[in-house]
């Protein structure tokens, strides 16, 4: 086991451990400040082990596999916890997740049809807007500082506004997939 795939190991271990601080009282005022930083640690891994692999030609089909799908279980887990905090709307995160499963049936009938889709500058885009959104909602901004209430707000329509614009670039670049699956 190489390490990017021990990273993403970890990111997928680091899950429940963020959801017990963000949903389970634990040590009080403390718990989202300690989900916050697993889940700034999670993050991290995402951008370490994809810039290794690639760095030190570690890629492999587990990493292939396994690392979108870490990234896609950290922020849906995130998301739904917060919806949960009322941080944020219901009706976006559904948005948001609609578009993982829609982008991973894409790539799925790619990889049938023996292509690989990688991910694309909107998608990296997708992911640090909302990485940096979920921090701000974890830490709840809007409380902390009611003045930077805005901030959260510009980072939530943000990534939601990048989650619909990469969702049509993928299906868009990649309609002759979608045609080919059967569409």
């Amino acid at each position: 086991m190489n390490l990017p795939n021990k990273l993403t190991i970890l990111r997928i271990l680091l899950i429940p451990v963020m959801v017990l601080f963000l949903l389970v009282p634990v040590t009080g005022e403390a718990d989202r400040w300690i989900a916050v930083a697993v889940f700034i640690i999670a993050s991290l891994t995402d951008f370490a082990d994809g810039r290794i692999a690639r760095g030190r030609n570690l890629v492999t089909n587990f990493g292939k596999l396994m690392d979108p799908m870490a990234d896609k279980l950290l922020v849906c887990s995130a998301l739904v916890c917060l919806v949960a905090l009322a941080r944020i709307p219901a009706w976006i995160v559904i948005l948001i997740i609609a578009r993982e499963f829609a982008i991973s049936g894409v790539r799925q009938l790619g990889a049938e049809q023996g292509r690989v889709i990688a991910a694309s500058y909107w998608g990296k885009f997708k992911t640090f807007s909302q990485m940096l959104m979920i921090i701000c909602m974890i830490v709840d901004l809007k409380t902390l500082v009611p003045q930077l209430a805005i901030v959260t707000d510009i980072l939530m329509w943000t990534a939601l506004a990048l989650t619909l614009i990469s969702m049509m670039d993928y299906l868009i670049k990649n309609r002759d997939i979608i045609t080919a699956g059967g569409l």
